[in-house]
């Protein structure tokens, strides 16, 4: 029997391990190495390449408005003060709700945080962005 990939729309995102509500996405998960090109005066053929700077990209958190204001009290934290550095824990669920596999986001904190669109003519979900910087990510599972 084949193992099927599960599939990427069920999911649980933690907060310094409590579970921070419902996400209708969570996007932007990279690593990326830069690659440097070396050349030395006297090379004519290929460059050599070598590791340059380690970078994560930012995740992008969107959820539904509800009452409540967890999201944007931690930006707001930052914005009037202190910036609070977290750990986020994604979780990828399978059919039945078992955790299949989790990454942990170290030194998560909100950069930037985007309240819905209104529009009286629409008939969405008023969704709420926060997107995240963080310093390293590890799949735990």
């Amino acid at each position: 029997m084949a193992d099927y990939p599960y599939a990427n729309f069920r999911y649980m995102v933690e907060i310094d391990g409590l579970e921070a509500g419902g996400f209708s996405e969570v996007s932007g998960f990279d690593a990326s190495i830069d690659v440097i090109e070396y050349r030395e005066g006297d090379m004519v053929d290929t460059p050599s390449k070598m590791p340059g700077l380690k970078k994560y990209g930012n995740i992008t958190l969107k959820q539904g408005v509800t009452d409540s204001t967890v999201m944007y009290d931690w930006i707001m934290l930052g914005v009037e003060g202190e910036v609070e550095r977290k750990t986020l824990t994604i979780t990828l669920l399978d059919a039945t709700g078992a955790a299949t596999a989790s990454w942990q986001v170290i030194n998560a904190w909100p950069t930037r945080y985007q309240a819905p669109d209104f529009n009286a003519s629409a008939s969405e979900v008023a969704i709420e962005t926060l997107e995240i910087a963080h310093e390293g990510m590890t799949r735990v599972s």
